[in-house]
């Protein structure tokens, strides 16, 4: 790994050598930076060039730093609170005849069996959350996207699939191969964010990279875009 200074910031990166004949840059969705460079290239040059285009680096990883859901540390206990489609809700934990998971008056209310004991109660009410809000997700997920493909009817886009997978560094993702995915954490975010989150992943199934006409999709399809994301960003810190 190789670094160079760019004002207050060390930009970190790897530098991979190919037959190419010319210089590629690439920021990952996990912050790292990839230099895709000829083998005849020095190592002196190469920096000057990430120097060159550090102010798109750096604009670039704070972009997938909005994609990083937050983890703070949960308890799982009552008094406790929880996000649900952008509102706050607090857990309240019961015992009762069945184990469930309902929404009733502001309150996230989780019920256990009394034979459960306290032994691991607060995995199982994890456990039991984690399960109502998958369940939640691909409801709301399902709904989101068939409006947001409303969007898309020039570009001829037909109905997605997509998974429901738990990532620790992206909100969304799209495959090479088109496969989308979201994350179950998403749900915890109002409409708008989670419209916006797949918004931009169907653009991607048009321009797979960040580029000038990505964007330009992107604010044709949502003009607002970037107050969702800053949305996402703030209620999910």
């Amino acid at each position: 790994m190789d670094s160079v200074q760019y004002g207050s910031k060390t930009i970190t990166f790897k530098i991979t050598r190919t037959a190419r004949k010319t210089l590629a840059i690439e920021v990952h969705p996990d912050s790292s930076v990839q230099l895709i460079a000829p083998q005849d290239s020095p190592l002196e040059e190469l920096k000057a060039r990430v120097v060159h285009r550090g102010k798109w680096i750096v604009k670039q990883q704070g972009y997938f730093e909005t994609f990083l859901p937050a983890t703070p540390i949960r308890e799982y206990v009552s008094g406790e609170t929880h996000y649900y489609l952008g509102r706050r809700y607090m857990l309240k934990v019961k015992q009762a005849d069945e184990n469930s998971v309902k929404l009733k008056a502001g309150e996230i209310v989780v019920t256990l069996k009394p034979n459960d004991g306290e032994n691991g109660k607060q995995e199982k009410v994890k456990r039991l959350l984690a399960a109502w809000y998958y369940t939640h997700a691909k409801r709301k997920f399902e709904n989101v996207m068939e409006l947001a493909l409303e969007k898309f009817k020039v570009e001829k886009l037909k109905k997605q699939s997509f998974e429901i997978k738990r990532m620790k560094l992206r909100w969304g993702s799209c495959a090479p191969e088109g496969k989308i995915i979201l994350n179950p954490e998403l749900i915890k975010a109002n409409s708008k964010c989670i419209e916006y989150v797949i918004i931009h992943e169907l653009c991607h199934l048009i321009i797979p990279s960040h580029n000038k006409k990505f964007y330009k999709l992107l604010n044709e399809k949502m003009p607002d875009w970037e107050k969702w994301k800053d949305k996402l960003e703030k209620l999910m810190a």
